[in-house]
Parts: C-alpha cells; structure tokens; sequence
C-alpha cells in the first residue's frame, strides 16, 4: 500500500500521475495577477483558487496537499489505520448571528471538513487571536457555545492557544480550529474520484448561512426570520456512508462560494462534466427573496449545515431515503449527474428550458462570512 494515497503501488501511481495532470490543468485556469491582497482573495471562488494555485500549492506540493480535499487523510502505522487531518480559521463578522456565533461556527465547521472526508470526529484544537479591549462577558459566551457544540457533537476540544494583539491590530476575535478524525469510509473519498453517470444530491436547502450573516451584518431593512444553518454533519455523513457501501465517490460541504464553487471544484479535479436541474435544487423562499433584492446566486451563497454528495447511480435512491430519514437531510434532493464532456465544466438546466454554464464565484459580495 502506498502511504500518501492509501491505494496500491500501481494505482498511487496513476492517481499521482492524474493529480499532476490535473494540477497542470488547474494552474491554466487560475491566475494570479494582483500584486496585493484583496477581500475577494478569501471569498473561496476564483480569486481564492489563484491565491492557492500562484502561491501555496506551488510551495508545499506533496501528494496529500495537492488532492485539494477538505482534509488530508493519512494512514499511520502499519498502513491499517486510516486518518483525517483538517485546519480553518474563523473571521466571521458579526460575532453573533441569527442561528449561531463564531464559536460554534468553528467547532462545526472543523467537523465538517472532517465528515467530508468520511471520518469520525475525534479531537479539536483550539487558537483564539484576541484585540486588546475585547469584552471579557462575549469571550465567555463564545467559548461557552463552543463547548456546547463540541459536547453535543461528541469531540474534545483538546489542546489550544490564546495571543492578544494591540487594540486596532485584529477585528475582536479570531478563532483558528483544527480537527483530527478517524476515516470510516471503506473507499477513496475526494473531489477527484467522480465518474460519469454518478449521481448529485444535495441534502437541503441553501444560502441560508450566508444571507443571515449579509442581513445581521448590514442591518437591512428586509423582513425575515432567516438563521444560519450552521450543523455538525458527521452523523448525517455516517447515514450515507452506510445506505450506499463503497458507493460514495464525493463529500463536500458547499461552504465558502457556495454550490457552485464546490461542484466546479469537483469538476476539475475529476476532469469531468456536472449538469444540475434548476428546478431540484431547494432555495427558501426568504433566501430567494433576498437574493433578487441584493443581486446574488443562491448557488454562490455559503452554507455551515449542508452537504453534497456524489455517489454511483445504483446507490443514489438509497443515500437519498438515507438523508431524509436524518434530521439534517429531511429536505434532501438529487440535483444532477456527471457526464464525460466536455471536461472541467458545471452546467444548469433552467427552469424556462434553457442551459447555463455555472462557473464558480467571481468576487466576493458577501466577505467574511465564516
């Protein structure tokens, strides 16, 4: 067994050698032309991609790293048992929003990233960046949500770190988590594993995530009752996992960019086609509202509590009955399929019968949202 792909020598060297492929084919598609940073660069659509591709990939290449996963996963031994290791830091503005804060959005996320990979959430870390001045009473309640959310998931927050910076130098909070799990997933699970005729579910409704925070944020005048859907989805993950056996080829929690970031993602990975059906795909009605007033793509909206999920066509309606027999996946739908051709690209058919190229998001409209 090969240690960095988990796979058998002949096949780790087919998979390295789709991955350089892939790689070459990714650094034609992003480019980095700005000479200093931007919002956009941490909106997780094109910018982020070039930020990646012109200066992070390129400096620490390794088989684990340029999969492009949400976690890395390992084996550690004798090659028998399989790990997940996965790091995200936190700068959401406002603190607290309808449905969460800061705190829980990290000890969620981290999970997340984690159950995307087909693991058991085990430990957590901990970094706290501090501005001088922060309120003593918000830490406390902060950090109270986060133990909350970490004990009604099941993981210990184990290690962690605390730096105060001068007052102006941070915006009150930062918080850094990082995440180990134990991979249950009996196969290869990656954005780079998709194959014609797989099948695309989506386990509910989206943008909600990202329209609380633009409304608390903003403060604007738009009646609503729109709340995060932030969620630890591991137990969700493990529903699927066992409707559909080794039938599952991608995880991915359509955070940053939203949807649509996260499919183009896949496709380019997996050098194939995605087509997705406009009409399957489940907004909210507040969310849809909100959107048209403000000028955004649900699609490119972030989501904390949603989940897609690339599976073979013969496992599709069970992981589907699977999600709607989960809380978190009551709502759950398949949305589309993957198709050979043409290669790298994400498709819509539209609810008015036409077809659109949806690329991944360009920009940032709605910055700090995670």
């Amino acid at each position: 067994m090969d240690p960095d792909t988990n796979k058998p020598n002949g096949q780790a060297a087919q998979a390295l050698e789709k991955i350089v492929r892939v790689r070459q084919a990714r650094r034609n598609k992003f480019y980095l032309r700005e000479e200093r940073i931007t919002l956009s660069h941490g909106s997780g659509g094109k910018a982020t991609h070039n930020l990646i591709e012109g200066i992070f990939a390129p400096a620490f290449a390794n088989p684990l790293l340029d999969r492009m996963d949400d976690a890395a996963t390992f084996t550690t031994g004798a090659g028998t048992q399989r790990l997940a290791f996965t790091t995200d830091t936190y700068v959401v503005s406002p603190l607290f929003f309808p449905g969460g804060d800061i705190g829980k959005l990290a000890v969620h996320g981290t999970i997340n990233d984690l159950a995307m990979a087909g693991a058991e959430p085990l430990y957590l870390s901990a970094g706290f960046i501090l501005e001088e001045g922060f309120p003593i009473a918000d830490l406390r309640n902060i950090v109270a949500s986060m133990a909350a959310a970490a004990r009604e998931a099941g993981v210990m927050i184990v290690t962690g770190d605390t730096k105060v910076v001068q007052r102006g130098k941070a915006d009150g909070l930062f918080i850094n988590t990082s995440g180990i799990g134990l991979v249950r997933a009996p196969g290869t699970l990656g954005q780079d594993q998709l194959q014609p005729g797989d099948q695309v579910l989506l386990s509910g409704p989206i943008g909600d995530h990202g329209i609380a925070i633009m409304l608390a944020r903003e403060a604007l005048d738009i009646e609503n009752d729109i709340q995060s859907d932030s969620a630890p989805l591991h137990t969700l993950v493990a529903s699927i996992l066992e409707a559909a056996k080794q039938n599952v080829h991608c995880l991915k929690d359509p955070t940053r960019g939203g949807v649509a970031t996260a499919l183009n993602e896949m496709a380019i990975a997996s050098e194939i086609a995605i087509v997705l059906e406009e009409g399957a795909i489940a907004v909210r009605p507040q969310v849809r509202g909100a959107c048209e007033i403000l000028g955004l793509d649900p699609l490119t909206i972030a989501n904390e509590g949603k989940l897609v999920a690339v599976v073979a066509p013969a496992a599709a309606e069970a992981v589907l009955q699977a999600m709607r027999a989960h809380p978190l996946g009551r709502e759950a739908a398949i949305i589309g399929s993957v198709q050979a051709e043409p290669r790298s690209m994400v498709f819509v058919h539209t609810d008015i019968g036409g077809k659109r190229v949806l690329d991944m998001l360009v920009g940032d409209p709605l910055p700090r949202i995670c």
